[in-house]
C-alpha cells in the first residue's frame, strides 16, 4: 500500500461569519479558489497532474451549491481536466475529505489529490440549506419520540453530566484566545495563512493576514458577563440537570474561511522533487448518541489510537475542535490527556469554526505546530452533527 503524504497545507485567515466580516465580501467559491491556486503555485505543481479535488462544505445552498469544489477549480484557473466533488459530514467535512484523498492515494486510485473545505457563514447562513423543512423525516421521529435537540442543548447536557461549571468553561475559552493570540504574535501562523486581498466599498485595497475572531483581551471575568445562548423553558423541564452555562464566549463563533492540503503518494512526491512534511498514519470515523451528539470524539480517538498502535501519551499534540468548550474538556478528561498538548495554538473558540472548512484548518495548524516543536505524532478529532466524529493521526517526516 502506498504511503499518503502531506506536501503542503494552507488556510485563509478567519473572518467573522456575518455581514461586515473581513471575508464577507468574497464569494465562497472564489475564497476556496484562492486557496487552491496558492497551494498549486507555491509548490510549483503542474495542476494537470491533480487527480481529484475533494471539498468539504456543510451548508450546500445558494452560493455554496452545485458542487462548490468544481466551481472553485474553474475559478482558480486550473485545467478543465481536474475534477472535483463536494462532501458533507457536517463539521468534519474537510477532515473526511482528507481521509478520502489519502485513502485514494493509499489504494492507488490517486497519485495526487487536494483535500479542502470552505464555509461562508456570512453569505450562506447555518441551516439555510434545510429551507425551513424537516430533514430527518418521520422514521427518525418515531425512533426518537421525545425528539432530538440542537447542538447547543447537547453542549449543555455534556457540561451538566460531566459537572463542568460555567467558570471552568469560561476559563478554558479564555485560554483558547490567549494561546491563539500568543501564537499570532510570535509569527506561528505566518507560514500557514494565505494573505487575502479585499477591496473596501470606497475602492481601497487591504491585505488580510490575521484571524479576525481572535480576541487577545479576553478574560474569564469578561466572559462571565455573557448570557446563556440556548436557555429554553421546555428543554429545562425535560432536562432539569441543565445549568444554562453555554454562551457565545465559550462556543465557536460563526466564521468564514477556507483551507486545503496537498496530498500525494510518497513516490510521486519524490518524482516531482517535493518534500513530504508528514504522512497519514491512521484514520477512524464513528457514530455516537445523536442526543449528546458531540461526544463521538471520545470513541473516535480510542478507535484511531488502537488502529495506530499508540497510546495517548505517544501523541505530541492534539487538535480537538472547540465547537463548544465542553467538547475538548470532556475529551481531555476521558482520555487522561495532557492539557498542555491540547490545542496548543488555541482552538475554534478563538480561531473560528467555518464548518466545512474546519477539518483541513485543524490539519494545517497541527502540522505547523509539530514542525515548530519537533513533535512526531499529531492527532485531530472533530465532533459532528447527528452524532459522529472523525479522528486522524499524522506522523511528521
Amino acid at each position: 500500500m502506498n504511503d499518503a503524504v502531506i506536501v503542503d497545507v494552507i488556510r485563509t485567515p478567519s473572518g467573522k461569519g456575518k455581514p461586515g466580516g473581513q471575508l464577507s465580501g468574497i464569494h465562497p467559491a472564489d475564497l476556496l479558489s484562492r486557496v487552491l491556486r496558492a497551494l498549486v503555485e507555491r509548490n510549483d505543481l503542474d495542476p494537470a497532474l491533480i487527480d481529484d479535488v475533494i471539498a468539504g462544505c456543510v451548508s450546500q445552498s445558494g452560493q455554496q451549491t452545485m458542487n462548490i469544489a468544481r466551481n472553485a477549480i474553474l475559478g482558480a484557473g486550473l485545467p478543465e481536466s481536474v475534477p472535483g466533488t463536494t462532501i458533507d459530514r457536517q463539521c468534519g467535512s474537510s477532515q473526511q475529505a482528507a481521509h478520502f484523498a489519502a485513502q485514494g492515494v493509499m489504494s492507488g486510485a490517486y497519485d495526487i489529490a487536494i483535500a479542502c473545505g470552505v464555509e461562508s457563514m456570512s453569505r450562506v447562513p447555518m441551516f439555510s440549506s434545510s429551507q425551513g423543512q424537516d430533514p430527518a423525516g418521520p422514521a427518525v421521529a418515531a425512533r426518537y419520540p421525545e425528539g432530538l435537540v440542537n447542538q447547543g442543548i447537547s453542549a449543555e447536557l455534556i457540561a451538566a453530566r460531566w459537572k463542568l461549571d460555567r467558570d471552568a468553561l469560561d476559563s478554558f475559552s479564555a485560554r483558547s484566545h490567549a494561546r491563539a493570540a500568543a501564537a499570532a504574535a510570535s509569527g506561528a501562523f505566518d507560514s500557514e495563512i494565505l494573505p487575502i486581498t479585499v477591496t473596501d466599498a470606497d475602492g481601497t485595497e487591504r491585505t488580510l493576514t490575521t484571524d479576525e475572531t481572535v480576541r487577545a483581551t479576553t478574560t474569564v471575568e469578561g466572559l462571565g458577563g455573557l448570557k446563556p445562548s440556548f436557555r429554553d423553558e421546555a428543554m429545562g423541564a425535560r432536562f432539569p440537570e441543565i445549568d444554562w452555562s453555554i454562551t457565545p464566549g465559550n462556543s465557536s463563533p460563526l466564521t468564514d474561511g477556507a483551507s486545503a492540503a496537498l496530498i500525494m503518494s510518497a513516490a510521486k512526491a519524490e518524482a516531482l522533487g517535493l518534500r513530504p512534511r508528514a504522512r497519514f498514519h491512521s484514520f477512524s470515523v464513528t457514530g455516537s448518541d445523536p442526543l449528546l451528539m458531540l461526544t463521538g470524539v471520545i470513541p473516535a480517538t480510542e478507535k484511531v489510537l488502537a488502529r495506530a498502535g499508540l497510546g495517548i501519551d505517544d501523541i505530541d499534540a492534539y487538535e480537538v475542535n472547540e465547537a463548544f468548550a465542553p467538547v475538548p474538556m470532556v475529551w481531555q478528561q476521558e482520555l487522561s490527556a495532557d492539557p498542555e498538548r491540547l490545542n496548543p495554538r488555541g482552538g475554534a473558540i478563538a480561531l473560528g469554526h467555518p464548518l466545512g472548512g474546519s477539518g483541513t484548518r485543524l490539519l494545517t495548524t497541527l502540522l505547523n505546530h509539530l514542525e515548530a516543536t519537533g513533535g512526531r505524532y499529531g492527532l485531530q478529532t472533530m465532533c459532528e452533527g447527528g452524532g459522529m466524529a472523525n479522528a486522524t493521526v499524522i506522523e511528521r517526516l
